[in-house]
Protein backbone atom coordinates (compact mmCIF):
# COMPACT_ATOMS: atom_id res chain seq x y z
CA UNK A 1 0.00 0.00 0.00
CA UNK A 2 2.88 2.49 0.17
CA UNK A 3 2.08 3.40 -3.46
CA UNK A 4 -1.20 4.89 -2.23
CA UNK A 5 0.76 7.07 0.18
CA UNK A 6 3.18 7.97 -2.61
CA UNK A 7 0.28 9.26 -4.72
CA UNK A 8 -0.16 11.97 -2.06
CA UNK A 9 3.47 13.08 -2.19
CA UNK A 10 2.91 16.28 -4.18
CA UNK A 11 0.14 17.35 -1.81
CA UNK A 12 2.36 16.62 1.19
CA UNK A 13 5.38 18.45 -0.26
CA UNK A 14 3.21 21.51 -0.93
CA UNK A 15 1.65 21.38 2.54
CA UNK A 16 4.98 20.97 4.35
CA UNK A 17 6.42 24.03 2.61
CA UNK A 18 3.36 26.22 2.93
CA UNK A 19 2.65 25.28 6.52
CA UNK A 20 6.25 25.71 7.66
CA UNK A 21 6.41 29.15 6.03
CA UNK A 22 3.11 30.12 7.62
CA UNK A 23 4.24 28.95 11.06
CA UNK A 24 7.38 31.05 10.76
CA UNK A 25 5.44 34.12 9.71
CA UNK A 26 2.96 33.72 12.55
CA UNK A 27 5.72 33.37 15.12
CA UNK A 28 7.34 36.56 13.83
CA UNK A 29 3.99 38.41 13.78
CA UNK A 30 3.18 37.31 17.31
CA UNK A 31 6.65 38.16 18.59
CA UNK A 32 6.13 41.80 17.63
CA UNK A 33 3.32 42.00 20.21
CA UNK A 34 4.52 39.35 22.62
CA UNK A 35 4.19 41.53 25.75
CA UNK A 36 0.54 42.34 24.97
CA UNK A 37 -0.17 38.70 24.14
CA UNK A 38 1.36 37.50 27.40
CA UNK A 39 -0.60 40.08 29.38
CA UNK A 40 -3.90 38.64 28.13
CA UNK A 41 -5.83 35.88 29.84
CA UNK A 42 -6.65 33.92 26.66
CA UNK A 43 -4.21 34.95 23.96
CA UNK A 44 -1.16 32.90 25.01
CA UNK A 45 -3.21 29.69 24.93
CA UNK A 46 -4.70 30.58 21.55
CA UNK A 47 -1.27 31.42 20.15
CA UNK A 48 0.16 28.15 21.46
CA UNK A 49 -2.75 26.16 20.04
CA UNK A 50 -2.37 27.75 16.61
CA UNK A 51 1.36 27.00 16.50
CA UNK A 52 0.82 23.45 17.81
CA UNK A 53 -1.80 22.82 15.14
CA UNK A 54 0.57 24.03 12.45
CA UNK A 55 3.39 21.90 13.84
CA UNK A 56 1.07 18.89 13.74
CA UNK A 57 0.28 19.66 10.09
CA UNK A 58 4.00 19.97 9.32
CA UNK A 59 4.79 16.70 11.11
CA UNK A 60 1.94 14.77 9.50
CA UNK A 61 2.72 15.91 5.97
CA UNK A 62 6.49 15.53 6.40
CA UNK A 63 6.18 12.03 7.86
CA UNK A 64 3.99 11.03 4.92
CA UNK A 65 7.04 11.59 2.73
CA UNK A 66 9.15 8.99 4.57
CA UNK A 67 9.81 6.26 2.01
CA UNK A 68 8.55 2.73 2.39
CA UNK A 69 6.66 3.03 5.65
CA UNK A 70 3.54 0.95 6.07
CA UNK A 71 0.25 2.81 6.25
CA UNK A 72 -0.50 1.54 9.76
CA UNK A 73 2.77 3.15 10.95
CA UNK A 74 1.84 6.41 9.28
CA UNK A 75 -1.58 6.19 10.94
CA UNK A 76 0.13 5.83 14.31
CA UNK A 77 2.29 8.90 13.55
CA UNK A 78 -0.84 10.88 12.68
CA UNK A 79 -2.45 9.85 15.97
CA UNK A 80 0.62 10.94 17.96
CA UNK A 81 0.76 14.33 16.20
CA UNK A 82 -2.97 14.83 16.80
CA UNK A 83 -2.62 13.88 20.45
CA UNK A 84 0.17 16.41 21.01
CA UNK A 85 -1.83 19.17 19.29
CA UNK A 86 -4.89 18.13 21.30
CA UNK A 87 -3.07 18.92 24.56
CA UNK A 88 -2.56 22.53 23.45
CA UNK A 89 -6.04 22.78 21.98
CA UNK A 90 -7.69 21.40 25.12
CA UNK A 91 -5.85 23.97 27.21
CA UNK A 92 -6.98 26.78 24.88
CA UNK A 93 -10.58 25.56 25.00
CA UNK A 94 -10.55 25.53 28.81
CA UNK A 95 -9.12 29.05 28.92
CA UNK A 96 -11.61 30.38 26.35
CA UNK A 97 -14.58 28.79 28.12
CA UNK A 98 -13.57 30.42 31.43
CA UNK A 99 -13.13 33.87 29.87
CA UNK A 100 -15.75 36.23 31.29
CA UNK A 101 -14.30 39.51 30.02
CA UNK A 102 -16.50 41.97 28.15
CA UNK A 103 -15.32 40.88 24.69
CA UNK A 104 -15.64 37.13 25.41
CA UNK A 105 -19.32 37.09 24.45
CA UNK A 106 -21.95 34.54 25.35
CA UNK A 107 -21.36 30.89 26.14
CA UNK A 108 -22.28 30.14 22.52
CA UNK A 109 -19.71 32.68 21.30
CA UNK A 110 -17.02 31.09 23.47
CA UNK A 111 -17.98 27.63 22.20
CA UNK A 112 -17.74 28.74 18.58
CA UNK A 113 -14.39 30.43 19.25
CA UNK A 114 -13.01 27.18 20.55
CA UNK A 115 -14.74 24.69 18.23
CA UNK A 116 -12.71 25.63 15.17
CA UNK A 117 -9.53 24.44 16.84
CA UNK A 118 -10.94 21.00 17.54
CA UNK A 119 -12.04 20.22 13.99
CA UNK A 120 -8.61 19.47 12.50
CA UNK A 121 -7.65 17.36 15.50
CA UNK A 122 -10.81 15.28 15.19
CA UNK A 123 -10.16 14.84 11.47
CA UNK A 124 -6.54 13.79 12.15
CA UNK A 125 -7.72 11.29 14.76
CA UNK A 126 -10.31 9.85 12.35
CA UNK A 127 -7.70 9.66 9.58
CA UNK A 128 -5.15 7.96 11.81
CA UNK A 129 -7.70 5.41 13.00
CA UNK A 130 -8.83 4.73 9.42
CA UNK A 131 -5.22 4.15 8.33
CA UNK A 132 -4.57 1.75 11.18
CA UNK A 133 -7.92 -0.02 10.67
CA UNK A 134 -7.17 -0.78 7.02
CA UNK A 135 -9.15 1.93 5.23
CA UNK A 136 -6.21 3.72 3.61
CA UNK A 137 -8.02 5.76 0.96
CA UNK A 138 -10.47 7.19 3.50
CA UNK A 139 -7.66 7.71 6.01
CA UNK A 140 -5.49 9.63 3.59
CA UNK A 141 -8.40 11.82 2.51
CA UNK A 142 -9.24 12.56 6.14
CA UNK A 143 -5.61 13.45 6.83
CA UNK A 144 -5.59 15.72 3.77
CA UNK A 145 -8.77 17.47 4.88
CA UNK A 146 -7.41 17.72 8.43
CA UNK A 147 -4.27 19.41 7.14
CA UNK A 148 -6.29 22.05 5.31
CA UNK A 149 -8.52 22.49 8.39
CA UNK A 150 -5.39 22.82 10.55
CA UNK A 151 -4.13 25.68 8.41
CA UNK A 152 -7.53 27.40 8.45
CA UNK A 153 -7.93 26.90 12.20
CA UNK A 154 -4.43 28.19 12.95
CA UNK A 155 -5.03 31.23 10.77
CA UNK A 156 -8.32 31.92 12.54
CA UNK A 157 -6.77 31.61 16.02
CA UNK A 158 -3.78 33.70 14.97
CA UNK A 159 -6.05 36.37 13.51
CA UNK A 160 -7.96 36.52 16.79
CA UNK A 161 -4.68 36.81 18.72
CA UNK A 162 -3.37 39.59 16.51
CA UNK A 163 -6.68 41.51 16.56
CA UNK A 164 -7.31 41.07 20.28
CA UNK A 165 -3.89 42.57 21.03
CA UNK A 166 -5.20 45.87 19.68
CA UNK A 167 -8.32 45.94 21.89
Amino acid sequence: MPELLESWSEFNVAMVGATAALAGLLIVAMSVNIRSILDSATLPARAAASIATLVAAIAVTALALAPGQPLWAYGLEVLVAAAVAAVFESHAIRIIRRDRTAHAGTALDRFLKSAAGGLPILAYLAGGVALIAGAPAAGLWLVGVATILAIASALLYSWVVLIEVLR
